[in-house]
């Protein structure tokens, strides 16, 4: 490795490590956590037939926060976590983990970027409906899906992001189950009597979150292969596709339930995440 590379990667270990990056990546989890938590009593409505017009997936919840008196100042905050939160992802991403340089670390840095572009994504949009602007996830994958589905081989494209939202989704479950996530937490900072809790709402979570994502991708290849942008929705339309169906509101109540686990489990990462 040359000096300069070298240097960088040093100084990027350094951020990394940054007491003020910690302590805002750490509030960062606490947004997080209210995030979910509002997502999941969201899709708990639509799964009684309520609902109140917002997009049962992330974008609804911040806008639920935004309908609130302190909203706004609140989704400033909770953007500002998330921005920290990216930029801590990101450099785990560029540095890694210290530990042997192998598969399991490669992939662990794959996923430290695919989550430093979410938290991104997910700060932008808290700005954005700030801002007043209507950031609806539904909408713009509906729309994007409808203009690469009339185009050249457009609809191998969605059907291809379908099958990789499918995949995301299966392997976030998969990581909940065989509780991959328990060695990034502090758990012997952890009471004796809260610690399996905790994992216990950190197996609900992924696993929630992985189910909601893996019927999001379907429905993306559904919309592919029967030429139907209305399909091709992400997590708004797939819950919402769920309660219409006698068994699947008994599912989505399931997934409201470990959807909320996850927020749990977020606002728990804020203390014993390790940082």
């Amino acid at each position: 490795m040359s000096s300069t590379a070298s240097n960088v990667k040093h100084t990027a270990s350094r951020a990394a490590e940054s007491k003020p990056l910690e302590f805002l990546a750490r509030g960062g989890f606490i947004g997080y956590g209210v995030i979910h938590l509002l997502f999941a009593w969201i899709a708990l409505q639509v799964a009684l037939g309520g609902g109140s017009g917002q997009d049962s997936d992330q974008s609804g919840a911040l806008q639920a926060i935004a309908g609130q008196s302190f909203g706004k100042t609140l989704l400033i905050v909770i953007a500002v976590g998330l921005a920290a939160m990216a930029i801590w992802q990101a450099f785990e991403a560029t540095v890694g983990e210290s530990g042997p340089r192998d598969r399991t670390a490669m992939a662990e840095r794959v996923l430290s970027g695919v989550r430093a572009v979410l938290y991104a994504y997910l700060a932008w949009m808290a700005v954005k409906i700030v801002q007043g602007a209507n950031a609806s996830m539904g909408d713009n994958y509906q729309s994007r899906s409808a203009g690469l589905m009339s185009a050249d081989g457009g609809r191998w494209l969605v059907a291809l992001a379908g099958l990789v939202v499918l995949g995301v989704g299966a392997g976030m479950a998969i990581y909940g189950y065989k509780r991959k996530f328990v060695k990034h937490l502090n758990t012997q900072q952890m009471p004796a009597g809260t610690r399996q809790p905790i994992i216990r709402l950190g197996v609900a979570g992924y696993m929630a979150k992985g189910t909601a994502y893996a019927i999001a991708g379907l429905l993306f290849v559904t919309a592919a292969v029967n030429y139907d942008p209305d399909k091709a929705r992400g997590l708004d339309a797939a819950l919402k596709t769920l309660a219409g169906y006698s068994w699947g509101v008994w599912l989505l109540a399931l997934i409201a339930a470990g959807i909320a686990a996850f927020g749990v489990y977020c606002v728990a990462q804020a203390r014993y995440r390790k940082i």
